[in-house]
């Protein structure tokens, strides 16, 4: 890659000190088939050995490279191979939580991802297993994260799991009912998940990769917003050409914050995540974005057509800086997390519909959603299906992360804390989807999943 020149340098500058540009993680993937035995004792020993050998510098090296380029790099994190597979052969799925969150804490990083099952087709009595693991596996520790694949193009939705899911997010958030339902923020429930996805609660390290990566994800919705400011009356071809060339410049960085990273620690480059992830920050805010295009306030008509544009600009800029594009790249709308969001849903102009409509065009999901804590989980289990079938009949990634918040209803507010912000609880359609939830089995996989 060029290096960058001095006028280049001197916009990055900028772009760090006044518009919250930054690398949003720096995530490890490794590989830990090697740690498989028959006993769960001596496979948590392993899994624990595994992370603190392989990860115990990516703390220093993160800020030796922050330091060095001047660039904040927010969150450090390790992300493993589905621990459904790592468990497989010993059980003791609770062991192997514990010692992720042990490995986690000493080594000094935000997050560990991977307490993971791929059950977008079926599950195994293991599996099935491991799934009840979850609420209490996320629940009993402060940096495990866990997902579910409930769903694909190429297979359908698996109806069973997403039924399970809907339980799993109940009881995760009332063991942690004391705490917003913290638990339940911790996990996401996917359609087409990626196999190189840094950004938690979803990460994972996936089969096809190198035994040991590094994946970056660089994130500045406060760059593009500025960018778009010195264009007031610009025409739409205008204002996507300029996120463009934003996100080719933040791709830029990434790419070089991630190749030296990788070099630095020993692992495979994986891929730079462009994904325009807001913060609860003033100025740093997907909302204000499409505000900006021209919304009066984000929900209004016009917000989806608005963040189609701005999804497929930043892809394009991020293709154009580097060959190694990869994860969820587009831009992430998590209420709690998103300043503007926030107020919007405060204020009755976002629904829950509407957030389903924009995510048929965003990089993700449902995301960081705050629900009544007495929402019934087949209702919860209703709103993973229909984004599971946006993402299965439009071949992307969708996700739902819901919270429901116990002794709280719509108009409180739920407060997670750092990153994760704080949001309103928002309303869910009561109308009951039991009988259709209960039925179970697989919706089949579209008809144009079946090309070869």
């Amino acid at each position: 890659m060029k290096m960058l020149n001095r006028s280049e340098i001197l916009e990055t500058i900028k772009m760090i000190s006044q518009h919250h540009l930054d690398i949003r993680t720096v995530t490890m993937g490794l590989n830990l088939v090697d740690c498989i035995t028959d006993s769960a004792s001596r496979t948590s020993d392993k899994v624990y050995d595994k992370i603190c050998s392989n990860a115990e510098k990516l703390v220093p090296v993160a800020e030796e490279i922050a330091s060095m380029y001047g660039i904040p790099i927010v969150n450090k994190r390790v992300s493993v191979t589905p621990v459904s597979i790592v468990g497989a052969a010993s059980g003791g799925f609770l062991e192997i939580a514990q010692a992720m969150d042990r490995a986690a804490r000493d080594i000094g990083i935000d997050f560990i991802g991977g307490y993971t099952a791929l059950v977008q087709k079926g599950a195994s009595a293991r599996e099935k297993e491991f799934m009840d693991t979850i609420p209490e596996a996320l629940a009993s520790t402060d940096k495990v994260c866990s997902s579910l694949n409930v769903a694909s193009t190429r297979a359908g939705i698996n109806m069973d799991a997403v039924r399970r899911a809907g339980r799993l997010i109940k009881e995760a958030a009332y063991l942690t009912r004391d705490r917003d339902g913290i638990a339940a923020a911790k996990f996401v429930a996917f359609a087409n998940a990626v196999e190189d996805n840094p950004f938690m609660a979803g990460a994972f390290h996936g089969a096809g990769e190198a035994d040991k990566v590094i994946n970056v994800g660089v994130s500045g919705p406060g760059v593009v917003k500025t960018a778009l400011e010195t264009i007031p009356d610009g025409d739409l071809s205008e204002v996507g050409e300029t996120i463009k060339r934003t996100a080719f410049k933040i791709t830029r960085v990434g790419q070089l914050v991630a190749k030296k990273a990788a070099e630095m620690l020993g692992a495979s480059f994986g891929i730079v995540d462009l994904s325009l992830a807001p913060t609860p920050a003033v100025g740093d805010s997907v909302a204000a974005i499409l505000e900006e295009i021209g919304l009066e306030q984000v929900g209004a008509h016009g917000t989806t057509a608005a963040l189609m544009m701005l999804n497929d600009a930043v892809k394009k800029g991020g293709i154009m800086a580097s060959q190694h594009v990869g994860g969820l790249s587009g831009a992430f709308i998590p209420v709690s997390e998103d300043a503007g969001m926030i107020a919007a849903a405060a204020l009755g102009s976002l629904s829950v519909e509407k957030l389903e409509a924009m995510t048929a065009v965003c990089s993700v999901g449902l995301d960081m959603i705050a629900v009544p804590g007495d929402t019934p989980e087949e209702i919860i289990s209703a709103v993973i299906a229909d984004e599971a079938a946006i993402g299965v009949a439009n071949n992307k990634t969708t996700a739902v992360r819901l919270i429901p918040v116990y002794g709280k209803g719509v108009g409180d507010v739920a407060e997670f804390g750092g990153l994760l912000g704080s949001a309103p609880i928002m309303r869910l359609n009561t109308l009951s989807p039991l009988r259709m939830i209960s039925r179970g089995g697989r919706v089949a996989a579209p008809v144009h999943a079946n090309k070869n």
